[in-house]
């Protein structure tokens, strides 16, 4: 069976996952609130919906890229949503970051409708988006992800698109995944900070420490950033106070007791609070430099 391939949530992630998608050959059909996107992506070789309806009429696999559950909610359930016009035997991807009992209630939902749909948050950041290397943690049925396992391929790494478990399990996942970033986010501010404060080049811890066991892709991307205090947006700080709400919520539903995790949330308080929530959230480790009370600032010579 060959699938047709539609697109819905042209942002920062989406529109260079949709662009993937074009140039490893998948007819596209797509559709985004605002037309701008949607016409450069068409330029590229996409076809236009006029609503997630029109997408589910015309695909029966159907890629979500959104900002949060209830977009996700919007696009689906809405009066002329893909769930109007959902065919059976449909493939719904919802590649967003949303709460897991939001995705696994609209699962159920899809399942009624003689449709399935799986959980597939991804990481990897609009670097990942647009070198098509991002990771893929899937939740729901196997099958399903088998079958549109290509169309994922297109977007991330093919081997490390996992299957961790049913409904909801990628969403789980994803949470763990900001979890970590957090918090080895905060270690690499709280090291660059004790550089600076003790006048040693945190360039050059830096450099020394990727050669070592505190590597990590935080360290490499997000330290480099911190380093030439350039805070460009990648993924701004009011969606990574969506995610840590996700977490949060799972830790408290599930009884896990995350104290590291508390912490970073009152480090991107504090950020916000400044009214910074447009900059890269890798910039909540410079609440740890304010702390610290740093003069002599990366990037500032």
């Amino acid at each position: 069976m060959t699938d047709n391939v539609g697109f819905i949530g042209l942002g920062v992630m989406g529109r260079p996952m949709s662009l993937n998608l074009l140039k490893r050959g998948f007819p596209l059909v797509v559709h985004n609130r605002s037309r701008g996107p949607v016409d450069a992506v068409v330029a590229a070789g996409a076809t236009a919906a006029e609503s997630p309806a029109d997408v589910a009429r015309q695909c029966t696999v159907i890629v979500t890229m959104l900002p949060d559950g209830p977009d996700v909610e919007q696009v689906l359930t809405s009066a002329n949503g893909v769930f109007a016009a959902l065919q059976p035997g449909g493939v719904i991807v919802d590649m967003s970051t949303i709460a897991p009992g939001t995705a696994r209630r609209l699962a159920r939902a899809a399942e009624g409708r003689g449709a399935t749909m799986l959980d597939a948050p991804v990481s990897g950041g609009e670097i990942g988006a647009i070198d098509g290397t991002l990771s893929i943690m899937v939740g729901g049925d196997a099958a399903s992800l088998e079958r549109v396992r290509p169309v994922l391929a297109a977007m991330g790494n093919p081997e490390r698109i996992v299957h961790i478990g049913e409904s909801g399990a990628g969403q789980i996942c994803k949470a763990c995944n900001q979890l970590v970033i957090g918090g080895t986010l905060a270690a690499v501010g709280e090291a660059f900070a004790l550089a600076m404060k003790s006048g040693v080049d945190a360039s050059k811890v830096r450099a020394a420490l990727l050669g070592g066991f505190a590597a990590s892709r935080v360290l490499e991307v997000h330290g480099d950033r911190l380093l030439k205090e350039n805070f460009k947006p990648g993924f701004p700080a009011r969606l990574y106070r969506k995610d840590l709400r996700i977490v949060l919520d799972a830790l408290s539903e599930s009884r896990t007791p995350a104290p590291v995790t508390a912490v970073v949330q009152q480090l991107l308080s504090a950020l916000l609070a400044q009214g910074k929530q447009e900059l890269d959230y890798s910039a909540l480790a410079t609440v740890l430099f304010d702390l610290a009370q740093v003069e002599k600032r990366p990037g500032r010579g």
